[in-house]
């Protein structure tokens, strides 16, 4: 599953920074490139110390990390949400929105609106959703009520679209509201931002970083908590300056600032969080591979994220947790004491199990 990250914001609050940060790109920051017009894809490698220890066990030919395509668009600015065609492109088909707050002051750097205030930023980006997505369900629906003869379903979709903009023109996003499984398939095709998953990250400078202060902070707490969405303070220039050092002496600097984990690192978890989403791992001398899957998938269907004569020709899968592997240190241990298991085609596959599949085709 090739999981996929919007990162959206106002300009100058550091998203290309982030954007380099994930995927070491490279993409240039300047100021003076903050109106472009233009959207960065790259794609980043996620970090796991357990294909890092799975690997230094099977010494594979190829490791294999789970990734994400993260997508960068442009700067949102007011009314963006009307017709700022080279931001709705970007975000339409990705999984996740990674809204980009900026917290930290740079004299020469300028938020676009005077001051720097992440929760009036928040609000402002809201509002730009909701608005793109008034824009596309009113044009939608006078498509289909142009037409010569509506057909049935179209029918049943202008009846879910009015319902629709109705909760838009409340400035409310259609994640709070909800729908039938057959309404669903209609909603899903749509495409539409604000029911998109979202995780708030705020930029902050590296005193706000270790003191855990930063203006708006409770406000900005209080909505992610009430909204049941992800909060992250990272200090993305800290960050991409850590990067830049020698993989050795990265770790002393991440300790120094109070960093146990990488944003990285941090973000691909709330990811995982927000979409429902688990990793299994298959080893082997060829290759250590993390694979990316729903939550609660068959052992079955998870052997056909493998390969399709897998799934077709499925027999068993043969199960060990990592932390038990981890914690006998081999899977001949783990075998002696009885923790690998063998598993039929309805198991479901948990977060962290390490997988072979037999089958016959």
């Amino acid at each position: 599953m090739a999981l996929s990250c919007g990162l959206i914001g106002l300009p100058t609050v550091g998203k290309t920074t982030f954007y380099n940060l994930l995927t070491g790109a490279g993409a240039d920051t300047s100021r003076f490139v903050s109106g472009r017009k233009d959207t960065h894809r790259g794609t980043a490698t996620v970090p796991d110390v357990r294909v890092d220890f799975l690997a230094s066990r099977y010494k594979p030919r190829k490791t294999t990390y789970a990734q994400i395509e993260v997508v960068d668009v442009p700067g949102l600015t007011r009314g963006a949400g009307q017709g700022g065609e080279a931001f709705l492109a970007g975000v339409r088909e990705v999984d996740a929105l990674v809204y980009i707050l900026r917290a930290f002051s740079n004299p020469e750097v300028l938020h676009v609106e005077g001051s720097v205030d992440p929760w009036r930023d928040l609000r402002a980006v809201n509002l730009e959703l909701v608005l793109a997505d008034l824009d596309l369900a009113e044009k939608r629906r006078e498509r289909i009520s142009q037409a010569k003869k509506i057909k049935p379903e179209q029918e049943k979709e202008l009846e879910i679209l009015e319902r629709c903009i109705a909760t838009l023109e409340a400035e409310k996003f259609l994640s709070r509201q909800e729908f039938s499984p057959e309404e669903e398939i209609i909603v899903t095709n749509l495409g539409f931002l604000t029911r998109k998953p979202v995780i708030l990250v705020v930029n902050v400078d590296e005193t706000q970083l270790t003191s855990g202060q930063f203006p708006e902070a409770d406000r900005l707490l209080a909505y992610a908590t009430e909204q049941e969405r992800p909060l992250l303070a990272i200090s993305a220039r800290a960050e991409a300056e850590i990067s830049q050092l020698a993989p050795e002496d990265q770790p002393a600097f991440l300790e120094d600032l109070g960093i146990a984990e990488p944003g990285l690192v941090r973000l691909a978890r709330a990811m995982y969080q927000v979409l429902g989403l688990v990793s299994f791992f298959t080893v082997g001398e060829d290759e250590v591979k993390a694979w990316t899957i729903r939550q609660d998938t068959p052992a079955r269907k998870a052997a056909g994220k493998v390969h399709s004569d897998i799934e077709r020709g499925f027999i068993r899968a043969e199960v060990v947790g990592y932390d038990d592997l981890a914690a006998c240190g081999s899977m001949a241990r783990a075998r002696e004491k009885g923790l690998v298991r063998l598993e039929g085609k309805d198991y479901l596959i948990r977060d962290g199990d390490i997988v072979h599949f037999r089958f016959n085709v």
